[in-house]
């Protein structure tokens, strides 16, 4: 077991373990840490614990100190720093007539190197936008190509249901989606209702999908034929948060559709999957996922 404590650098970013040197750090304090790039300021989102050595990437890192009033002031000066670089850099990428995006820029604490995160459709030849900006910031300067979600959750904004983007609020790491998750939960393959301000497909159908594939496993699909407790039927429509379907029954005496509980039923003959979309549709929905 080793005693360590947990570090993000930006909200909602990934937590990296460092070992504390004796300190005992308390949830949202900012610590002065040696990562892979440099010395960093950080805030401690999981105080000192003991974990085991294999979720422990070696060589584990120190926490160097807590971050003093000079430390926090450093931070800000650097913040401002960031927003003059951001303007000099996109007139340097209109300068170079560069097909990308700038998204963000960021200083290393102790203003070793400079980051600029940008899109683009594909490869862009910056080297010679990387030497412009090394003779104006003369420090050591790295281009970083990013996905579109990568790109939400550094910009942020309001998603589809009115709160904050999930990834630039609470998600740590993004997860696989696909569109095998929006079918399973009868939601419209309408790309633009399930599709999120990234362009790609809604992360939040992941939060759910557990408990969707546990009761497809003990629902029928629509145009099943069913054994229930009144005669045998075809059914119609499942509704599997409620556990219900609705069975139109071969029965001459009785025409309504009647409701049954999934657990009052059998499944004589289960029926196929079916996914009956335009190629134009499904190609739409293919970019989603990727």
């Amino acid at each position: 077991m080793i005693n360590v404590v947990g570090v993000r650098f930006r909200t909602a970013g990934k937590i990296y373990y460092f070992d504390p040197c004796d300190l005992d750090l308390k949830i949202g304090d900012k610590v002065i840490v040696e990562t892979a790039r440099g010395i960093e300021c950080g805030t401690i989102v999981v105080a000192n614990q003991e974990v085991v050595d294999e979720e422990v990437v070696a060589p584990l890192k120190n926490v160097i100190r807590r971050a003093d009033d000079e430390d926090l002031k450093q931070v800000e000066e650097n913040k401002k720093k960031e927003v003059e670089a951001f303007s000099i850099c996109l007139e340097k990428i209109k300068k170079h007539g560069l097909e990308m995006k700038l998204i963000d820029v960021e200083y290393t604490f102790d203003n070793n190197k400079v980051l600029f995160y940008f899109t683009a459709d594909g490869r862009v030849d910056f080297r010679e936008l990387v030497k412009d900006l090394a003779s104006i910031f003369r420090t050591r300067i790295e281009l970083r190509q990013i996905g579109v979600r990568d790109e939400a959750k550094m910009v942020g904004g309001l998603g589809a249901c009115g709160r904050a983007l999930c990834c630039s609020s609470h998600l740590a790491e993004f997860h696989p989606v696909s569109i095998k998750m929006a079918k399973e939960q009868s939601l419209s393959l309408n790309p633009s209702k399930i599709s999120g301000t990234c362009g790609r497909l809604m992360c939040c159908l992941k939060y759910e999908q557990d408990t969707y594939e546990y009761l497809l496993k003990k629902a029928p699909k629509n145009d099943a034929i069913v054994e229930t407790p009144i005669g045998q039927g075809v059914v119609v429509q499942v509704n599997l948060l409620k556990g219900m379907v609705k069975v139109k029954l071969d029965n001459e005496q009785i025409t309504d559709i009647v409701d049954f509980s999934v657990n009052d039923i059998r499944v004589v003959k289960d029926a196929e999957k079916k996914f009956d979309l335009e190629d134009q549709v499904l190609e739409e929905l293919k970019i989603l996922e990727d």
